[in-house]
């Protein structure tokens, strides 16, 4: 506990200069909130998007998709949880791309690209191998493209293009159909809308981008059993995040809460995602930041911002 306090003293008194340097985008540039499981359980909690949003931007936002089919003259995107529409979810148009055209909009105008992307959508749980929901998800994105951070397509994925700037930079994961819909269906010299995860074994390219790690890589005995934070505990962060943004990576951590029971049980949190106390959570956020890890993502939204900006 002695060790656990010194740690938590001196990360309180490091002023994070990845923090500081909002002007850019790029890996190890900035350390950002990601809003975790970012949409309503079965029509509870559909504040949470308004929640995440009161937290300032730039910001990022977690959201699963599910394909409804429900109605099967009229199938539709829909944020959700588990695999399977009810006909009730929410749709991602409405959900997100509608909720923050306001925004978005008052950026474009504004054209202060300092912050942008000032929205990452994270949609890296696509919870459907149909490839009429691919295709329907692309069509929806490209509605919004003028919003979109896009890079066009090189005739070599190696060859990593540098973003066009907007407001919105969207995620994803990487399986058969998302390469098939969202790279190989590009033209060369045409654009690309949506980046995927990439193998920390090798180096980003230009459809690859970010990479997605359970916190247990770094603490492999699991959030609910974590004891104090060690300085071989720092190592494995530090190497982690060294080696991404280094391969030219963003990289991101999930999922990093600190709650009472309770807590979990009013918010629809899952259990699993809880070092059990705020003070441990507060620490284990404060050494991502330190770390220079570009996404943090959590269930408490305001409580882990607030430490990401060094408040």
């Amino acid at each position: 506990m002695r060790y656990y306090n010194l740690a938590l003293a001196a990360l309180l008194m490091f002023e994070s200069a990845v923090w500081g340097q909002t002007g850019s985008y790029l890996p190890g540039q900035r350390v950002l909130l990601d809003a975790h499981n970012c949409y309503p359980y079965d029509g509870k909690w559909m504040d949470r998007v308004d929640r995440a949003l009161e937290c300032g931007l730039p910001l990022g936002i977690e959201m699963d998709l599910i394909w409804d089919t429900t109605n099967p003259e009229s199938p539709r995107v829909v944020v959700g949880h588990g695999g399977r529409a009810r006909g009730t979810e929410p749709t991602l148009r409405d959900y997100f791309f509608e909720k923050v055209r306001p925004l978005v909009e008052k950026a474009l105008r504004e054209k202060n690209t300092a912050q942008w992307p000032l929205l990452t959508l994270n949609i890296n749980d696509l919870r459907t191998s149909k490839p009429e929901f691919y295709a329907a998800l692309w069509s929806l994105v490209r509605e919004y493209e003028s919003w979109i951070c896009t890079a066009p397509k090189t005739a070599d994925m190696a060859q990593a293009a540098p973003l066009d700037l907007k407001p919105v930079l969207i995620l994803t994961s990487d399986g058969v159909q998302q390469r098939k819909t969202f790279y190989e269906s590009v033209a060369v010299g045409s654009k690309l809308l949506m980046f995927a995860v990439g193998n920390p074994d090798q180096k980003a390219d230009n459809f690859h981008r970010w990479l997605n790690y359970s916190w247990k890589d770094v603490e492999p005995e699991g959030l609910n059993n974590a004891g104090d934070w060690s300085a071989e505990d720092a190592d494995r962060l530090k190497a982690l995040v060294q080696s991404a943004h280094e391969r030219g990576y963003w990289i991101r951590f999930y999922t990093l809460n600190g709650h009472v029971e309770l807590d979990a049980a009013s918010h629809g949190w899952l259990p699993i995602y809880n070092f059990g106390s705020l003070e441990a959570v507060t620490l284990r956020w404060m050494a991502a930041r330190y770390a220079g890890a570009d996404f943090v993502a959590s269930d408490q939204y305001a409580e882990c911002v607030r430490t990401l900006k060094g408040k």
